[in-house]
């Protein structure tokens, strides 16, 4: 019966780890819609989106029904729990990825992103992407010490936003309040995809360690 729970287990780690997936080549392909006006891409990835919403319904039956029909220990419970909150985490990086690829849509045939900023958003989409293929690394693997290491990548990402928003509003800025509008939010989503990252990290390492980092 044990045997057959932890498998249950794993089984549910991998399906964690599609998910991080999937939000990573969301984000990928949403900013490259975004860079390059590419209508096309950018509807595919919002299209797309609903696999995730599917693959977390998927995970939080998986978890109820593990609760429902084993009587997990405090390890094992940590686990099945984190997993509905992971499963919710990268849920919503989908959604954000498909919140810069709607703008992509929206802005089209223009480019959202003006040429001085296009190597923000590069890194920012770069670096937000990355860090969802870790979270799936984490999931799959040793989770322990992986809180801190997302944190401090986390960082690079807030200096990117801080950029961007520096950007728009300074004085010499050309593009309209529109388009700095438009901006402002695009660099929140990036910051908020790298932000969950960085929580379904902490919690991955909760659920392993039974310790709450203390980064």
């Amino acid at each position: 019966m044990r045997e057959s729970f932890h498998g249950d287990l794993a089984r549910l780690g991998e399906q964690l780890g599609a998910m991080c997936g999937l939000a990573a080549e969301a984000m990928r392909r949403a900013n490259r819609a975004l860079l390059t006006a590419d209508l096309r891409l950018a509807e595919e990835v919002l299209s797309a989106d609903d696999q995730l919403d599917r693959a977390r319904e998927a995970c939080e039956e998986q978890a109820q029904s593990l609760l429902a029909l084993q009587a997990p220990v405090a390890g094992d419970l940590r686990t099945i729990l984190a997993a509905v909150y992971c499963a919710e985490k990268i849920e919503r990086m989908g959604d954000l990825a498909a919140h810069v690829a709607d703008a992509a849509r929206f802005t089209h045939p223009d480019h959202a992103v003006p040429a001085e900023l296009e190597g923000v958003f590069t890194e920012l989409g770069e670096i937000g992407a990355g860090m969802a293929d870790r979270v799936g690394e984490l999931i799959l693997g040793d989770a322990e010490g992986g809180h801190a290491e997302l944190d401090e990548t986390d960082h690079a990402v807030d200096a990117l936003h801080a950029r961007a928003l520096a950007a728009i509003t300074n004085e010499s800025w050309a593009h309209g309040v529109q388009a700095a509008s438009n901006l402002a939010l695009l660099a929140r989503f990036h910051e908020r995809f790298a932000d969950q990252a960085v929580s379904v990290a902490k919690r991955l390492e909760f659920a392993e360690t039974g310790r709450t980092s203390s980064t």
